[in-house]
């Protein structure tokens, strides 16, 4: 099977589980709203991709997976809100708080990081209230991207001093929690998925590790990636506004490097995350992987 073929694959089980869940109407359908609004899914595809390289299969991992989306998503409607980066546009709609007001769009984020949760907890339809040490370390990896030390630490931390510049290392440092935390999650999720079926060996723990590193490079690529795209694309493309970081006076990579020394950033970032994979011992097959990060170097949306 190709690439785009495992793509397809990977996401068509994603959106079709994910469509399985919130069907009524009020809270539900706002948090409905932007959770089905499209995206990549790239969390919840290196969730399975992990789980496969690690000797397990994608449906293993698929509610994991969907955790992270439910999280990543009520990042999004939170970040979009005016208390915070005030977006009107968002995978080429109207953000949640234009659909259904400042107090709904909070509540249907809330609402989503506590289904998150409960949604890798539960996973594979088991009992929450007896939790076997697979879905007990997702949980707690998933709890660690999400808190003060990842995301909202990151957001809290680009929230200083809006407008005053930063240091390349202090950006680093912000898109580090902000985009690589639940990057982190993600992938090290998939190889907690096989802890149950497939039990620890020395094996695992370099899994582990190489999941780690492996997203926090692809993080780093994908903001720089992001910010160049800020400045060259346009809202069309991206589905979303542009030029916001500048007219906030927000330092991002190309205000600190310029494109071209961004391109081969990304580059470079690119190529450390696929070494981590080749220098690792798998059970299963990494190229997906390993293609997966030259694509999104390269990717225009």
């Amino acid at each position: 099977m190709g690439f785009e073929q495992e793509l397809e694959r990977a996401r068509s089980l994603v959106e079709a589980r994910l469509g399985a869940f919130f069907p009524g109407d009020g809270l539900e359908e706002a948090m409905r709203y932007s959770l089905l609004a499209g995206g990549k899914r790239i969390r919840p595809i290196l969730t399975m991709k992990f789980c496969q390289a690690a000797g397990g299969t994608m449906e293993e991992a698929l509610d994991f997976g969907c955790g992270v989306e439910m999280l990543h998503t009520y990042s999004l409607i939170h970040d979009d809100l005016p208390c915070m980066d005030n977006d009107d546009l968002r995978r080429g709609r109207p953000t949640n708080h234009k659909v259904y007001g400042e107090c709904v769009a909070t509540l249907a984020g809330d609402a989503l990081q506590a289904a998150a949760f409960r949604t890798v907890l539960s996973a594979g339809g088991k009992s929450s209230f007896r939790i076997g040490p697979a879905r007990a370390l997702a949980a707690e990896i998933l709890a660690e991207a999400a808190g003060e030390g990842g995301m909202c630490g990151g957001q809290y931390l680009d929230t200083l001093g809006d407008g005053q510049p930063h240091t390349l290392e202090e950006l680093t440092a912000i898109n580090d929690r902000k985009t690589g935390a639940l990057l982190r999650a993600a992938c090290r999720m998939g190889v907690a998925a096989t802890m149950d079926g497939m039990g620890v060996d020395a094996s695992w723990d370099d899994w582990m590790a190489a999941a780690g590193e492996y997203a926090t490079n692809l993080g780093l690529a994908f903001q720089i990636q992001d910010d160049i795209l800020d400045a060259t694309s346009t809202a069309q493309e991206l589905g979303k506004p542009i030029g916001s970081d500048a007219a906030n006076q927000k330092t991002t990579y190309v205000t600190l490097l310029g494109v071209e020394a961004c391109r081969e950033k990304v580059r470079d970032y690119t190529e450390r995350a696929k070494a981590v994979l080749s220098r690792t011992s798998w059970a299963g097959e990494t190229g997906f992987l390993l293609e997966l990060a030259d694509r999104l170097a390269v990717r225009r949306s």
